[in-house]
């Protein structure tokens, strides 16, 4: 099987209240999902129909069937899922608390690792990330050994110079201060990385510690004379911008209301994949990752809420954006009143 898309690193189980607007003490009932960001951005891509397997590792326990199980579900190629005995499968809980756009999340099983964080570059088949359309790591994957060593093995055998047209690489700057022991550790790792990478997408945070303090565009400016092809910095309240050598796209946001912001992030990602993979122009790509991650947001769970392209088409035509792969008399439809663009 060659892979659409190919990602690497942190898998869990998500538990998420049934109680929203409360601390998580007050919670009396959960569900449990799967999670973790890569694994995430893996089922999302498989929601827009593309060929998606995560290189991971579970716990040998009951949580980890779970996560196999769920994987199968949503259509992701758990080949290269395996359990490490000697951990436990990582946990994470959350309280939602959409009025005051606080969702703390609660990593248990993750001290002193997490199966996650044992991938070894030996186990790794090469082969398979070399042939992926599409090759996707966090920074949280650079965060401890060996982990750190197999994420750097995976991009070395994918030079950016030897990728065929129509492949990426791309690392998603996911910083997590509770996993590092300081930005300068974060930032020497992702130095390491950047010149694998052709594609490397952050929020203004995550581009600090992987770049530098500066504007968006300094940063994204950062990212491209270190050899990324297309920096994707992500704005909060002003949208989404991405930039090229030669262009520069902004995305202004999708309003929703608002239940859980965790997975919009994730399902930006998998969405994102699926306009690469299908050629489309980068500012019609940035326009449906956009919508596809308000469409998470406003649900309760992560993997669970992502969404098909049937449900972002139908957000982006509401909004009186264009739909991408539309004929152009259609992408020049008029605006409806108060449509957002």
């Amino acid at each position: 099987m060659t892979h659409e898309l190919l990602t690497i690193g942190r898998i869990s189980v998500d538990i998420y209240p049934n109680d929203i607007g409360v601390d998580l003490e007050d919670v009396s009932s959960f569900g449990k999902y799967l999670g973790g960001s890569p694994s995430n951005v893996a089922v999302a891509a498989a929601r827009h129909g593309r060929r998606t397997g995560v290189i991971t590792r579970t716990g040998d326990d009951a949580f980890g069937k779970y996560l196999h199980r769920e994987l199968h579900k949503f259509g992701v190629d758990d080949s290269f899922v395996t359990p490490v005995a000697a951990y436990p499968t990582a946990v994470t809980f959350c309280a939602i608390k959409p009025a005051t756009d606080e969702f703390p999340l609660y990593f248990y099983g993750r001290t002193p690792t997490a199966p996650d964080l044992q991938i070894h570059a030996d186990e790794l088949d090469l082969d398979a990330i070399r042939d992926a359309g599409i090759f996707w790591s966090t920074v949280t994957g650079l965060c401890q050994e060996p982990s750190r060593t197999a994420h750097l093995a995976a991009h070395q055998a994918r030079p950016r110079t030897e990728l065929k047209d129509g492949q990426f690489t791309i690392l998603d700057l996911d910083y997590r201060p509770m996993f590092w022991n300081s930005e300068e550790e974060a930032r020497a790792e992702v130095a390491k990385i950047l010149p694998h990478v052709t594609v490397a997408i952050g929020n203004d945070k995550e581009c600090a510690v992987a770049v530098g303090e500066g504007t968006p565009d300094e940063q994204a400016d950062r990212l491209l004379d270190a050899g990324v092809e297309i920096a994707v910095v992500k704005l909060g309240p002003e949208g989404v911008m991405a930039k090229t050598r030669t262009e520069r796209v902004v995305s202004a946001p999708v309003p929703v209301q608002t239940l859980n912001g965790l997975g919009a992030g994730d399902s930006f990602g998998g969405a994102f994949v699926h306009g690469l993979l299908s050629g489309w122009p980068l500012s019609e790509v940035l326009d449906y990752a956009n919508a596809s991650g308000a469409i998470v947001a406003s649900r309760l769970s992560c993997a669970d809420a992502m969404p098909t392209p049937h449900e972002v088409n139908a957000l982006l035509a509401e909004r009186g954006r264009p739909i991408p792969g539309a004929s152009a008399n259609a992408a020049a439809a008029p605006v409806t009143e108060g449509a957002v663009r």
